[in-house]
């Protein structure tokens, strides 16, 4: 017989150590939005030699084969051209070579380049937002992890505490109500152990979902060691970030390009000089046609009137260019205050981690004050639950704003565009 199998349940996963470098180079390795922002760089840039082609020349091989049917057959309506068409079979070769279009294609070649180079910038911001939501998901796992391991301590403390309140109720040192209490303790810390738990096997998904994995990984994180100081200055941040910014250097380049593709608009009006020429052979033709034939010329293309057409998409590109400039401004804008509020952020969790700390260590000097008493019969077990719940509350508060802290470092680096 078969084995069976359980239904809706999940095989073990292996446990991987991982790192924060690693997990960065896991995620820009395996995320798809980084794969695809980095394929339509590569795009991007193709386009710039379909544009780049107009300056090199074309050449195309014609074969043809008529069968006039009647001899001196005349199309006798629908053309302009000579309407002669005789028995031949030939082959030839026809060549184009622009000499010059006044600029246009020089500029629409500009105009690509540019695009070419903000949408690698858009690649650029794509890996900084992975790499981001990589920071963020590790610390929040790290977090979740922390205030786990204060639930599990929590309950075994509590739990110790049911023993001996049981112990000494059962020698008539204690009353029922007591251990009436201390169960209720140990049932708050069953519950904050199960959200916790939960909350670790949420931690675990987001940031294999980071990492760029279909399903669930499963992580034993290396908590980071940052000591660096914040910056006081927070002009010079400004000033990196408008400097560093993909998004900012991506408006720019957007910007150039519409520049350029204004300018390719307006070189319409211009007329455009191409050298052509042709050359070929006839094996089997009509008495009346030559065996070889050649030609060569100049072509003159003048734009005399097409109903206004060349000067709307003049001013459309121009607009759109005048467009591109205020949506940079109103990037640098919000870039500005981006920074101030990751700068704001960071000072009041640092703050807050003090704060926390202090907290954490006087909480603990009550709790340590509050058994001490319990033992001695001189306080009740009310004031010793309200001190380990004050104590697990501040072990929480200062797990959350240790890692709040990384977190908001992080965002921090990420609006200055120093992710790495």
């Amino acid at each position: 017989m078969g084995a069976s199998v359980a239904v809706g349940v999940e095989p073990a996963v292996p446990e991987q150590t991982l790192m924060l470098e690693q997990a960065h180079e896991f995620a820009l390795q395996n995320h798809p939005q980084l794969a695809a922002a980095q394929l339509r760089a590569l795009a991007s840039l193709e386009v710039v030699r379909e544009t780049r082609s107009s300056f090199f020349p074309t050449a195309n091989a014609y074969v043809t084969a008529v069968d006039a049917g009647n001899e001196n057959t005349r199309i006798l309506a629908g053309g302009l051209n000579n309407p002669s068409v005789f028995d031949r079979v030939a082959g030839g070769v026809s060549v184009s070579q622009i000499i010059t279009d006044f600029g246009q294609t020089s500029n629409l070649t500009a105009s690509a380049k540019s695009q070419a180079k903000a949408q690698g910038q858009g690649a650029t911001a794509t890996r900084e937002e992975i790499l981001l939501n990589v920071d963020v998901n590790y610390f929040s796992l790290l977090e979740a992890q922390a205030v786990l391991h204060v639930a599990q301590q929590t309950l075994g403390t509590r739990q110790l505490l049911l023993d001996q309140v049981n112990a000494l109720a059962a020698n008539k040192l204690k009353s029922e109500l007591d251990v009436s209490f201390a169960q209720v303790a140990l049932g708050e810390a069953q519950l904050l152990q199960e959200k916790a738990e939960g909350d670790v096997e949420a931690g675990q998904a987001s940031l294999s979902a980071a990492l760029g994995y279909h399903e669930q990984h499963r992580f034993t994180l290396v908590d980071p060691d940052f000591s660096s100081a914040l910056p006081s200055d927070i002009s010079a941040l400004i000033e990196t970030a408008l400097r560093n910014r993909p998004e900012i250097l991506r408006l720019r380049y957007e910007h150039d390009a519409a520049q350029s593709f204004a300018q390719a608009q307006k070189d319409q009006n211009y007329p455009t000089i191409a050298a052509v020429g042709t050359i070929g052979d006839a094996p089997s033709h009509d008495d009346h046609l030559p065996e070889h034939y050649a030609a060569a010329g100049i072509n003159l293309n003048l734009p005399l009137f097409a109903g206004g057409l060349y000067t709307a998409r003049q001013h459309e590109a121009e607009l759109k260019a005048r467009a591109a400039e205020e949506n940079l401004r109103d990037e640098e804008d919000s870039v500005i205050r981006d920074v101030r509020t990751a700068w704001l952020n960071c000072n009041t969790t640092l703050q807050r981690l003090r704060t926390t700390e202090q907290l954490l260590k006087h909480a603990t000097e009550a709790f340590d004050l509050a058994q001490a008493r319990y033992k001695i019969g001189s306080s009740s077990i009310v004031e010793l639950s309200e001190a380990q719940l004050s104590q697990t509350s501040a072990e929480i508060a200062q797990a959350n704003a240790h890692y709040d802290e990384l977190i908001q470092r992080s965002i921090l680096d990420y609006q200055v565009g120093a992710l790495n």
